[in-house]
């Protein structure tokens, strides 16, 4: 199932390539759990975007460990405040599989999202800081869950 998420990810983020205003990166995450996202922002116009992430969680819930490699989704709306540092804020849906805690469970959640950007001139990185409170409506481990997440991107 992990190689299946990675091929679609990898199969979505050719599709978008053809638009200048990509950014692809990582996502340091801390909240409910902790992990790591590979991160593709794709550009649809001025004002919107839409975000896909790859991640894994490694965490602790009830003592048990767990992991949970997940595919979120997310459509932004984005905004300026001065000169490169910007907003963002968003909604989307979230698909996941728990490893470890009750082994073999889908997860199924709606997120949103808000955040700070800031987008250098001078070479074409993006560092982003954003909040994704969450609610998992089905899996092991449904209810409401919380991130929070440091972003490096590269625009290509």
């Amino acid at each position: 199932m992990k190689k299946g998420l990675l091929i679609l990810v990898a199969v979505l983020g050719l599709g978008f390539a053809a638009n200048a205003q990509n950014w692809i990166g990582v996502r340091g995450v801390l909240g409910s759990s902790k992990g790591a996202e590979l991160s593709f922002q794709h550009g649809l116009n001025a004002n919107n975007r839409l975000e896909l992430d790859l991640g894994w969680n490694i965490g602790k819930k009830h003592e048990d460990n767990y992991n949970y490699y997940n595919l979120s989704a997310v459509y932004q709306w984005m905004g300026g405040i001065v000169d490169n540092l910007g907003w963002f804020a968003g909604v989307g849906a979230n698909v996941g599989i728990w490893s470890g805690y009750n082994d073999g469970n889908i997860g199924l959640g709606f997120l949103a999202q808000a955040g700070l950007e800031y987008n250098f001139q001078a070479v074409p990185f993006q560092i982003t800081l954003d909040f994704r409170p969450q609610w998992d409506v089905l899996g092991a481990a449904s209810g409401f869950g919380y991130a929070g997440a440091l972003g490096i991107r590269y625009r290509f």
